[in-house]
């Protein structure tokens, strides 16, 4: 998988400020990252909250899952969107890049297809699991 191929469509400042992982993805440790991108972010001062996530709804497996299934990596243990932010940061890990691209382009067409094919265009309220999910993987859900 070339890495040129990645382009997601959000940045994790964006992703932020939208709302996701109910606002405790980092469980407040933001040291490594930039200020900036916490400027505007929809975090939870007291653990995962729903209603912080913009669609208002929990979307995605639990970290446990995560863990049970393989996906975490020793050195990205939050996961994906802990990856895809160091890797915004300028990181490279040419293993873990090519595994987390692979799953990141694995994720988004199903899901934007299940949508495209189920919803009206423009219909945020139809699929709304889905959306959130693109939304927490870099993909844009406002289609």
């Amino acid at each position: 998988m070339n890495k040129l191929q990645f382009k997601p469509e959000l940045s994790p400042k964006k992703m932020l400020e939208f709302g996701v992982f109910g606002g405790w993805y980092f469980e407040k440790k933001f040291d490594e990252y930039p200020a900036l991108w916490f400027k505007k972010a929809k975090i939870s001062d007291f653990g995962f909250n729903a209603e912080l996530n913009y669609f208002g709804i929990s979307a995605g497996l639990t970290k446990a899952e995560w863990e049970r299934k393989g996906w975490i990596h020793a050195k990205d243990p939050l996961g994906w969107f802990q990856w895809y932010c160091r890797y915004t940061m300028g990181r490279r890990l040419d293993k873990i890049d090519k595994v987390q691209i692979a799953r990141w382009h694995a994720f988004g067409p199903r899901h934007i297809g299940g949508i495209k094919k189920n919803c009206d265009k423009g219909d945020l309220s139809c699929r709304k699991k889905q959306r959130q999910s693109l939304l927490q993987w870099g993909y844009n859900p406002f289609f």
